[in-house]
């Protein structure tokens, strides 16, 4: 795998849209996080990580348990971003494949849809056992595919139809690669975690989205790896891309907009 150049897509990719995230994917992304803090036990006095912070909701939402929160990010831009939001929670910059701590420093580490956006997501997770203290939980949430989510469906299915051929992309870790719990056990034990300790979970959401053009203009204006491919579409596959992705979103029009559904796993271990 060439990780220099995936590592450098998304760090330049997250360093370009940092801004805009509140306004797009956080609408997205956040209907998880109570379900995350919630599920690895977050409460007062424990000493909290979130890692790949981006703006800060999940460190915020470990704080308003009363827990000590820590975020840590890759990007400066999202660090600043995640200051101004939480100006009370310490924010820093740093690898998730190279934590910046001594081994047995916490006593929870949270991960919200970052994993899949790093070169080795499985030196994440054994960086993330060697965080925490022992009986410490460790917590992540990563997309299910296209089959059991319809939304990832209609976006993939609508490149791969209407797409050109032939892009080429840096090579990046499946994006599916943990979506069962036999994956997500097997994983989790080699990393360090205890295997009967995993808990896998399927969550499906509704992702409110006040237009038809709203998703598209987000994933090329506010998005890293989907907007890459579709950068380098010609005006013609582009053009079709975006109206199958519309017609795609039409039956779940509401009053309001349309809610898109989405599904994500939640997984948690214990050291």
């Amino acid at each position: 795998m060439n990780t220099v150049n995936f590592q450098q897509l998304e760090y330049e990719g997250w360093q370009r849209v940092a801004g805009f995230y509140k306004n797009t994917w956080a609408t997205l992304t956040t209907r998880f996080i109570s379900l995350l803090v919630n599920a690895t036990r977050i409460g007062a006095g424990m000493k909290v990580l979130d890692v790949a912070c981006g703006p800060g909701y999940v460190a915020n939402a470990a704080a308003e348990k009363g827990a000590m929160a820590t975020g840590l990010d890759f990007s400066p831009e999202m660090i600043q971003q995640a200051r101004l939001n939480f100006p009370g929670i310490n924010f820093i910059e740093g690898n998730a494949q190279e934590l910046p701590f001594e081994k047995n420093s916490f006593d929870a580490v949270l991960m919200n849809f970052g994993l899949l956006h790093l070169p080795s997501p499985e030196t994440a997770m054994k960086e993330a056992c060697r965080v925490l203290k022992k009986g410490g939980q460790y917590g992540y949430t990563i997309w299910a595919p296209p089959a059991t989510s319809e939304g990832a469906k209609i976006m993939t299915e609508a490149i791969e139809r209407f797409g050109k051929k032939g892009i080429t992309v840096p090579q990046a870790p499946d994006y599916y690669a943990y979506c069962s719990e036999q994956a997500s056990k097997d994983v989790l034990s080699k990393a360090g975690f205890e295997k009967s300790s995993v808990h896998f979970e399927t969550i499906p959401v509704r992702w409110p989205v006040p237009d038809e053009n709203f998703w598209f203009e987000a994933e090329m204006n506010a998005g890293v790896r989907t907007a890459y491919v579709l950068k380098q579409q010609d005006e013609i596959s582009l053009g079709q891309i975006r109206n199958a992705v519309i017609s795609g979103i039409q039956k779940f029009k509401t009053e309001n907009g349309f809610e898109i559904p989405f599904t994500g796993h939640l997984v948690t271990a214990v050291k």
